[in-house]
């Protein structure tokens, strides 16, 4: 199915490893220009050297969105390099697992505030261009209890973000969804580092998931990209729940 991305230019934090290369690998492989970030500089060029394979342009900048002025100058860089911006994903997490300041601040910075400010910042150009697509990755924490709560209670913010936002932008012919991912796995990521490190919780996590496995970015790549995409054109203000039935067995 062609999705009509060939040409539009994309956003994706967090785009080194993870859910946030898998989203920014699939966009590039639609025709997608890209725009991203991270904050390890070498995992970003290696990421751009792969999707540069597709043969769209592709932005890359060091950037810690948490902080307000540096991912202020990403996506004023990333607009002027791309010449616009059509799609923008929010994919950043503080992994705020602890229940102090910290924790708190972490979720907040990183999950909650670096995904507002985008919006803000990219919504004038979304709207010069005829509209536009966003879209939060939140978590299955934000639905029930099971995590800890400054984690929780961001995710859930977002997906309660991304509903009114998508009200509000809709005049502007803009839309706004959310994705919940279930538990990921993938080299260098928690789950990944929770098997190697104690196992009986990981075994114990996936004994929640019907399917027997945890999901990998791709799947969670392959529902971003098309809520994304103008094929979606219908949906916005939706929460979309890509977990493999794992909230059915957790909750």
């Amino acid at each position: 199915m062609d999705l009509g991305l060939a040409g539009k230019n994309v956003i994706v934090t967090g785009a080194s490893r993870g859910i946030g290369q898998a989203c920014a690998m699939a966009f590039a492989a639609e025709g997608a220009n890209l725009g991203i970030c991270a904050r390890g500089l070498e995992a970003l060029e290696k990421t751009q050297t792969e999707l540069r394979a597709h043969g769209g342009a592709v932005f890359a900048k060091s950037c810690d969105v948490s902080d307000s002025d540096a991912l202020s100058r990403f996506l004023s860089d990333a607009n002027s390099e791309l010449g616009g911006i059509d799609i923008l994903i929010n994919n950043t997490s503080g992994f705020g697992l602890t229940d102090d300041e910290a924790g708190w601040e972490a979720g907040w910075s990183v999950d909650m505030m670096a995904s507002v400010r985008a919006v803000w910042q990219v919504v004038p150009w979304m709207e010069a261009r005829g509209g536009g697509s966003i879209v939060h990755i939140s978590s299955i924490s934000g639905l029930e209890t099971g995590s800890p709560p400054a984690y929780t209670a961001v995710k859930a913010a977002l997906i309660a973000h991304s509903k009114t936002s998508a009200a509000e932008l809709a005049p502007k012919n803009i839309r706004v969804n959310c994705i919940a991912p279930g538990s990921v796995e993938f080299e260098g990521g928690l789950w990944r580092q929770i098997k190697h490190e104690n196992r009986d919780m990981y075994d114990a996590m996936l004994a929640c998931i019907p399917f027997g496995r945890m999901g990998t970015p791709e799947e969670i790549a392959s529902s971003v990209v098309f809520v994304a995409s103008p094929k979606a054109s219908w949906v916005s203000g939706a929460m979309l729940l890509v977990d493999g039935v794992q909230h059915k067995g957790i909750f």
